[in-house]
C-alpha cells in the first residue's frame, strides 16, 4: 500500500482525497497484484459505467445513476495509479483518459436532463443539462488556452531579461510556490508565475493583486499539508456535486445544488482568469509579435 501511495497525485481535488482515494488506493492494489489490466482497460471500464450511469439517469433511477457515477469515477483514479505504479502509460493513453472523462459528463448530463424532463415536463432540467455540459467543455478548454499565454508571458521576459535573472526569480527555495496538481490545475503555475512577477515589481507594485496571491498561497500551503489542492470547486467536486450529491439528495435537489455548484466553479474560473490577467500585466511587453492562435 505504501507502494500505491508514493504514486498518487502530490495535491488533488478534495473530493477525491478523502471520498475516492481510500477506496481507490485499495482497487489499485487489487488490481495491481492480481491482474493483468492495463490503463487503458481500466479507462474503458469506466467509460461503461459511465454510460451505464447516465442510462440509470434517464430511467429516472437517481440513486442508481449516482452510485454508478462514483464508481465510473474511482476507476478513472485508479487507471493513472495503475499507470504510474506499473510504467504502463502512454501518451495515447492520456488521450483515453481525457476522451473517457468528457463522454461521461456529456453523457451523464443528457441522461439526467432527459429522464427529468419526461417526468416532470419542465424545460428547465434541459437546460440544466445544457448548462452542465457547457460549463464542463468551457473549463477544459480554458486551461490549456491559459498554459499558452503562461508561456509567451515567461518568453517574453526572458527576451527581456539579462540570462539567469528570470530563473532567479522562481523562487528555487519553493516557499512562495502555490501547491497544486498538474492537468486541469495547470494554472497553479499561473499563479506562481504571478506571485513572482509581483514580487519582483515592487517599485510598481498591485497592491489588491499582492493580498490576493499571499491568502491564496496562506490557503494553498495548510491545504497541501493534506495532499489538498486550493480549490473549493474545481471540475470534479462540480461534477460529484451534479452527478452524485444532487441525485442522492432527490430530485428536488437537482437544480438548486447543481445551480449553486455551477456558480462556485464559474467564480474559480474567473478567479484563475483574473490572476493570468495580472500575470500578463506585469509582464514586459514583447519584443516581437505574440505567438497566440486566433
Amino acid at each position: 500500500m505504501d507502494d500505491v501511495h508514493a504514486v498518487r497525485k502530490p495535491r488533488d481535488s478534495w473530493w477525491t482525497v478523502f471520498l475516492v482515494d481510500p477506496v481507490a488506493c485499495r482497487l489499485t492494489l487489487l488490481v495491481a497484484d492480481r491482474t493483468a489490466i492495463t490503463p487503458n482497460g481500466l479507462t474503458g471500464v469506466s467509460m461503461a459505467l459511465g454510460v451505464t450511469a447516465a442510462i440509470s439517469f434517464a430511467l429516472g433511477q437517481l440513486a442508481a445513476g449516482a452510485a454508478l457515477f462514483y464508481l465510473s469515477f474511482m476507476v478513472d483514479c485508479t487507471d493513472g495509479k495503475i499507470a504510474r505504479l506499473k510504467g504502463t502509460g502512454t501518451p495515447f493513453g492520456l488521450w483515453v483518459d481525457y476522451m473517457g472523462d468528457r463522454i461521461r459528463v456529456i453523457c451523464c448530463a443528457a441522461g439526467l436532463a432527459s429522464g427529468q424532463y419526461a417526468v416532470t415536463g419542465d424545460v428547465a432540467y434541459i437546460l440544466l443539462g445544457a448548462g452542465v455540459t457547457v460549463l464542463d467543455l468551457f473549463r477544459y478548454v480554458n486551461a490549456p488556452q491559459m498554459k499558452r499565454v503562461r508561456e509567451v508571458v515567461r518568453e517574453n521576459r526572458a527576451q527581456r531579461e539579462p540570462a539567469g535573472e528570470h530563473l532567479a526569480r522562481q523562487d528555487p527555495a519553493g516557499e512562495n510556490r502555490v501547491p497544486c496538481d498538474p492537468g486541469p490545475a495547470e494554472v497553479a503555475a499561473v499563479l506562481n508565475e504571478a506571485a513572482a512577477l509581483i514580487r519582483e515589481a515592487s517599485a510598481q507594485p498591485h497592491p489588491g493583486a499582492h493580498r490576493v496571491l499571499r491568502l491564496y498561497r496562506r490557503i494553498g500551503r495548510f491545504l497541501g499539508r493534506h495532499r489538498v489542492r486550493p480549490h473549493l470547486m474545481s471540475g470534479i467536486e462540480f461534477h460529484a456535486a451534479v452527478f452524485v450529491a444532487a441525485p442522492l439528495l432527490g430530485s428536488w435537489a437537482l437544480l438548486p445544488v447543481s445551480t449553486g455548484a455551477g456558480a462556485l466553479l464559474l467564480l474559480n474560473e474567473i478567479f484563475l482568469i483574473y490572476v493570468l490577467w495580472l500575470s500578463t500585466r506585469t509582464a514586459p511587453a514583447s519584443p516581437i509579435p505574440q505567438r497566440l492562435p486566433v
